[in-house]
């Protein structure tokens, strides 16, 4: 069967400061699971000081997939890579870069490269409109799922102000 590579890539702006931004992205764990659209249960075993093997399981039953990924992240230039190791999507990868947008604001710059395997060979113009889909979902993905999270998360807690003895939220 043929493989494919789908290349794609999308911005996503963030209201909060890049390294926030950044040390929210990969702080990996077990309580991941619940931001992504499909049921997900993950699981993290560090194998290095900057590498993961993350483990999810996604879908209902009887359709659930386990996907196993290396994770390496690059603290510096604030951006981290993900590597399918398993699954339908085997070897393909993703790239991902916080950027600065002043002091308080940042974006993700992320690339895919999907490998998929398909029954029968396809023309470029299918290819692209298959890169395109995948580059829709996986937007539409940060934008309605992880970056609310992200932004709630990283909320500045509320200044306070004293007024006598009480204090109001600000």
């Amino acid at each position: 069967m043929p493989t494919v590579s789908l290349r794609y890539s999308f911005r996503q702006p963030f209201r909060v400061p890049a390294r926030t931004a950044y040390a929210w992205c990969t702080d990996f764990g077990p309580e991941d699971g619940p931001l992504f659209s499909n049921p997900t249960r993950r699981s993290v075993r560090r194998v290095a000081a900057d590498a993961w093997i993350l483990t999810d399981t996604t879908g209902r039953p009887p359709n659930t997939r386990r996907i196993r990924r290396l994770v390496r992240i690059d603290p510096e230039g604030m951006a981290w890579t993900n590597t399918h190791l398993d699954g339908p999507f085997r070897h393909s990868q993703y790239w991902y870069r916080v950027v600065p947008d002043g002091s308080r604001r940042s974006h993700l710059e992320f690339t895919g490269f999907r490998l998929v395997t398909i029954d029968r060979p396809i023309s470029p113009a299918e290819v692209a409109r298959r890169s395109m889909e995948e580059r829709r979902h996986d937007a539409r993905e940060w934008r309605r799922f992880l970056t609310p999270a992200l932004e709630r998360d990283c909320r500045p807690a509320p200044a306070r102000s004293r007024v006598g003895s009480r204090v109001l939220a600000a």
